[in-house]
């Protein structure tokens, strides 16, 4: 179908499924109504609204290639604006994409018998059970293409949601007319038609999805903390302390300052090596440093720890400091083959003290990073919570009917 506008000049030529009842000129929005087969120019628009997409324009939607046939830019409450784009396909089928604030929602009409002009605060649809939004009046303000119907008449919408789902019923003189709808990605729109720009996306769309679904974020987390428990259960229900070595090292070996003790095999899963170091050193210090080496991958894993013990008397005050005796650590000893190697040093002046005493033993594993993991994945599901609750009041903020208390 080929329009001519006699404001612009323009030539609008376009393939529709439909004899127009209204046409709309793309370039300067002059409108025409049909009269007796014929449009006749009746008014202009004036919206200075950013049309995203254009008359004419296709796009990729289920797998059918839609062309939008008509553009529609709608005003509520004064101020409010959104674009509403009307798309067909070859077989004279409708979809309706619509924009609000960089939001896209997918619609297509339904049949939905329930007559919600009294506006019920809820109602069921395909199996969802949605709620009152807003019921509200809109104005065309701005229009592009083509139209079947009187794009001027009065409007009263009424919008039921069920994130990321919507029920939007139209109500003019002529009756009720439903919508279902499904909120869509600014990725998804970009891929349909192509087009690397959408508007910008601020605040929470009416039916936008949150990121993460609460409820079964929290199912997830519960079944992977007790499949941890079973594994930990599983893996670790025969194990006991595995003493590794106890040996007294003497200091100035004759070879070499390092001791090598023999190869020892351990069985399971990871858990911490406790080493007690004990020197019989007394006004003086010593230290121990252990290197413990896996055979098989020559990893080397070094701790070193100092012995100190000094004593007293001053200003009539016996006193100590330190110990003979120290405990430390070597974490996350997973199993394999070992070896360690023990480098003792004491303090040259020390001529009193002869040796070293070094026991070293496998523990049971701990059960800390288990703890560490349930106290992340609840403080996790806590911070979700309450990040979608804020999510939520944003979406319902404007909204009569807001489930969450306003200030």
């Amino acid at each position: 179908m080929d329009v001519s506008c006699f404001h612009c000049n323009r030539v609008t030529s376009q393939e529709i499924c439909f004899v127009p009842t209204e046409f709309v000129c793309p370039s300067c929005q002059a409108q025409y109504k049909s009269e007796r087969g014929e449009l006749k120019y009746t008014d202009k628009f004036k919206s200075t609204y950013t049309f995203t997409l254009s008359v004419g324009q296709k796009g990729q939607f289920k797998g059918t290639e839609y062309t939008v046939s008509g553009i529609l830019i709608k005003r509520a409450f004064a101020s409010y604006e959104w674009a509403e784009y009307i798309l067909q396909d070859a077989a004279g089928n409708f979809l309706y994409l619509s924009e609000a604030s960089g939001h896209w929602i997918l619609l297509e009409e339904v049949a939905f018998d329930e007559k919600v002009g009294n506006h019920p605060v809820t109602v069921k649809h395909d199996l969802y059970n949605l709620n009152l939004y807003e019921y509200y009046n809109a104005d065309v303000v701005g229009a592009k293409g083509f139209f079947d119907f009187e794009i001027e008449q009065k409007t009263e919408l009424i919008e039921y949601i069920h994130p990321p789902y919507i029920l939007s019923v139209e109500k003019t003189n002529e009756g009720q007319t439903a919508f279902w709808g499904k909120h869509i990605s600014k990725k998804e729109v970009k891929k349909a038609f192509g087009i690397s720009q959408v508007p910008y996306a601020s605040g929470v769309g009416v039916v936008q999805p949150f990121p993460f679904n609460l409820t079964n974020t929290i199912i997830t987390f519960c079944a992977f903390a007790v499949i941890m428990v079973f594994t930990n259960w599983y893996l670790n229900n025969d194990r006991v302390k595995m003493e590794v070595l106890d040996v007294a090292v003497p200091y100035g070996l004759q070879d070499s300052k390092d001791y090598t003790t023999p190869s020892f095999v351990l069985k399971g899963s990871a858990a911490p090596m406790s080493i007690n170091a004990f020197s019989e050193v007394d006004n003086s210090w010593a230290n121990i440093e252990v290197a413990l080496i896996n055979e098989k991958t020559n990893e080397e894993v070094y701790a070193n720890k100092d012995i100190e013990y000094y004593h007293g008397y001053t200003d009539g005050e016996n006193w100590t400091e330190g110990s003979t005796s120290e405990d430390f650590n070597i974490c996350g000893v997973s199993e394999g083959k070992y070896h360690l190697v023990l480098t003792p040093t004491k303090a040259p002046e020390n001529s009193s003290t002869n040796y070293i005493r070094v026991k070293a033993t496998w523990n049971e594993p701990t059960t800390h990073n288990l703890y560490m993991t349930y106290l992340f994945m609840g403080l996790f599901v806590v911070l979700i919570y309450f990040i979608n609750k804020y999510f939520e009041t944003q979406r319902w903020k404007d909204s009569s009917y807001s489930p969450y208390n306003q200030d």
